[in-house]
């Protein structure tokens, strides 16, 4: 459920966006008593019900954005319908709860733990005794050894999106007992919680066929409260039904059918009772929220505002012909626009029986910032970037309409709420606009002086060309097209990731679905850097020591603190060596897109007052991830990424050092700034690698605040969950961090009313 996308987060640790050793007991240990544990900033709001008030039967429906491609979660193609289909049909040993901490399913586990440390980790699982396929077979050790082995890496014919974690294992056997499943890690492996979510039979995972092929349309064999009966791409459905063989808590509903529905069109659907549950935008929030408030009549005049359209329709005919014309041209339109009142009118007065159930999604936006080449390869104008931005303002600018709280993210790894979350802004610095102008002077960008004439130049994307129009001489023109095919290079193949129920209100893009490795050629290694000649790849950016992250940052970054900025800095656009400081702002044209544009805008004049400008490039939303962020075809960009429970697992190769291949290109795996350090990938691998919770918590804030110092991405808000729900449904809407829990979800018994408020108090 988002506002502009999520990737899920068992596509993420393919996967997204879209996916914690312990010693023996407790399973999970709590934080110290010295740390205050964070909490969430907004709570579910799932109008959670008691399952006797809940009626047996019923279908839901519920929308989502696509039918998925496949049904394995572990292929690369596989996107959130895929993960949520996974989350009601397969076992899970671990879910999240609502701080977004694994927790262990009991459903399937009676117990995990971490029995041996020395000479190897050694995770014993105890199964639920009940636990089985619906083929009646027990869920067991074969199970395990399949989806390990397939998924190590080691063989070639399983075409598999991600093996993080898998390819740790020694060996899988069973243990003393058909329950017990014991796991041998060759090397220690922090995240295993993280493993065998979901768990597919044997039959999915046993060989190559069967894995490539055998389950992308269906599921012959599953074990959980629902089992999938159709995935109808005609009809763009996917239909489950109860699972007979299920030993839990019965479903309560007979049918959930998740409908392939587009976002602007999801509120005429909820109207006229085609859904059940959907995710919206904003503005259909505020409708259905004033629909339900106020009645139709009162909520709204119409699409075009009633008489005050009318009046605008005449005026516009007068313009455009004779009186007689114009006013056949106004009837018509008047006809047209009562008819579509009536409309407009009826639907809201269906919305009164659906409400808005609201929450902060396990996701945050942030501004990236591409360091292959150009300006932001130097790392003090990129500090600049960070330092002219209000964090909090954008906060609020985006949160506070909505009714939720608003407060900026301070970390890239974690969200407020969980274990590892920590506010690790301070090794960058918050908002200062003399220290950001003090940046920029010190990389050499002045204002004022003279400008050298620019050859036209290819804004990023294909919707962003430029041309002279003033030049006609044939050969000038043909000498620089040549040169910027030149220095145009290779675009690297990038995959959009399906958004988990996106919002449709920022653009629908959130990364983490796909952790294979992207390629990218010499534009990357080598770009224009506005200033005479070539830079390097931003990899190795200033290392510091702890003290200087505590003391917020290194002192300056490269100036003195307090550096005064030249005078006349905010008179006008900075210059380098006869070129401006102008960054390429790519964002998605698509419907629904309009927030985001609003904080891009915001964006452009916080950067603006230090003398940076922006030069904003819509671009179609199919080519938005591959063709620019994946390729890196932008200087600045807006797109999400999920938090994670596993962190050190998932977060890694979101912020892995890129590596040269011999070939001159550039494997960034899902680090699309192409910003990186060694130092932060030695603490990712430190944190994986140790049992001890507390010690992987302090590596990850550490490996934080290093990115933090970076600046190759600033965290700015963690995105709004909005979704659109019939009164009556209950146990469901928005999630937060929590896994839904499918069984219990449902409509209320006929007089039954909701006994209290929804815990989030929305």
């Amino acid at each position: 459920m988002s506002y502009d996308g999520l990737g899920p987060r068992a596509v993420m640790r393919s996967v997204a966006f879209l996916t914690a050793g312990v010693l023996a007991v407790p399973l999970l240990a709590a934080c110290s008593s010295e740390e205050e544990p964070s909490r969430p900033l907004a709570g579910q709001d799932v109008a959670a019900s008691a399952r006797s008030l809940v009626a047996d039967g019923g279908t839901l429906h519920w929308a989502v954005d696509t039918v998925p491609e496949t049904l394995n979660a572990f292929q690369s193609d596989a996107d959130a319908t895929t993960t949520r289909v996974a989350q009601a049909v397969l076992p899970s040993m671990f879910r999240l709860d609502a701080n977004g901490r694994p927790q262990r399913n009991p459903d399937f586990l009676e117990s995990a733990r971490v029995v041996e440390t020395e000479p190897k980790q050694v995770v014993l699982y105890r199964l639920n005794q009940q636990a089985v396929w619906s083929d009646g077979r027990e869920i067991g050790a074969a199970d395990f050894a399949a989806q390990w082995r397939a998924l190590s890496g080691k063989d070639s014919a399983y075409w598999t999106a991600r093996n993080a974690g898998y390819d740790r294992i020694e060996k899988i056997e069973r243990g003393d007992n058909d329950l017990e499943v014991r796991v041998t890690f060759a090397r220690p492996y922090a995240d295993w919680q993280s493993l065998f979510a979901p768990l597919y039979p044997k039959d999915v995972m046993g060989t190559p066929d069967a894995f490539n092929d055998g389950a992308r349309r269906k599921l012959s064999v599953t074990a959980g409260p629902f089992a999938v009966q159709q995935v109808d791409h005609k009809n763009a459905r996917v239909t489950l039904v109860r699972n007979p063989r299920w030993w839990g808590r019965p479903a309560k509903l007979s049918e959930i059918v998740l409908a392939a529905v587009p976002r602007d069109e999801r509120a005429a659907a909820l109207a006229t009772g085609v859904l059940d549950l959907a995710d919206i935008a904003p503005a259909d929030a505020q409708r259905i929220t004033l629909a339900s408030q106020q009645g139709a009549d009162s909520a709204i005049q119409g699409p075009a505002g009633g008489r005050t359209a009318a009046k605008a329709l005449r005026s516009w005919a007068l313009l455009h012909g004779s009186d007689k014309a114009a006013a056949g041209r106004e009837g018509q339109a008047r006809r047209k626009l009562t008819t579509e009142i009536a409309r407009w009118r009826a639907q809201q007065d269906a919305l009164r029986e659906i409400e808005v159930r609201k929450s902060l999604e396990p996701a945050y936006t942030q501004l990236a910032l591409n360091g292959a080449g150009g300006p932001l390869a130097d790392e003090r104008v990129r500090r600049a970037v960070a330092r002219a931005i209000d964090r909090e303002e954008l906060a609020k600018l985006v949160l506070k309409p909505l009714g939720l709280p608003v407060a900026s993210v301070g970390s890239h790894l974690a969200l407020s709420g969980q274990d590892a979350y920590a506010d690790g802004s301070g090794a960058l610095g918050g908002q200062d606009t003399a220290e950001a102008r003090a940046l920029l002077a010190d990389a050499g960008w002045v204002p004022g002086g003279p400008l050298k004439p620019q050859p036209a130049e290819k804004a990023a994307g294909a919707e962003g060309k430029k041309t002279d129009e003033k030049k006609t001489d044939e050969k000038k023109t043909d000498e620089k097209k040549a040169e910027g095919e030149k220095t145009e290079g290779k675009r690297a193949e990038g995959k959009k990731p399906e958004p988990e129920s996106t919002g449709g209100s920022e653009g629908a893009y959130i990364v983490g679905e796909d952790n294979k490795p992207h390629h990218v050629t010499g534009r990357d290694t080598e770009r224009d850097t506005g200033d005479g000649g070539p830079r390097p790849l931003a990899q190795d950016g200033k290392q510091y020591t702890d003290n200087h992250l505590r003391q917020g940052g290194a002192p300056g970054a490269y100036a003195p603190k307090g550096t005064a900025a030249p005078a006349g800095a905010a008179a006008g656009a900075l210059a380098k060596d006869g070129k401006p400081l102008t960054l390429r702002f790519v964002l998605p044209s698509g419907a629904g897109s309009e927030p985001l544009w609003n904080v891009a805008d915001h964006i452009s004049r916080m950067l603006e007052r230090v003398g940076i400008r922006t030069e904003v490039s819509k671009v179609a939303d199919e080519s938005y991830f591959k063709d620019h962020i994946a390729s890196g075809e932008y200087d600045l960009a807006l797109y999400s990424w999920p938090a994670s429970a596993f962190p050190a697992t998932d977060a890694r190769p979101i912020y892995a050092k890129p590596v040269p291949a011999a070939d001159g290109s550039l494997t960034v795996e899902q680090n699309y700034t192409r910003v990186g350090t060694d130092q932060v990938d030695q603490l990712f691998d430190e944190a994986i690698s140790t049992l001890d919770q507390g010690e992987e918590r302090s590596l990850i804030r550490k490996a934080d605040a290093r990115i933090w110092a970076a600046a190759g991405s600033i965290p700015l808000y963690q995105r709004p969950q909005l979704t659109a729900v019939r009164k009556d449904l209950v146990n469901a809407g928005a999630f937060g961090f929590q896994t839904p829990v499918y069984e219990d979800m449902g409509f209320l018994k006929k007089g039954v009313t909701r006994p209290s408020p929804s815990p989030s108090g929305n």
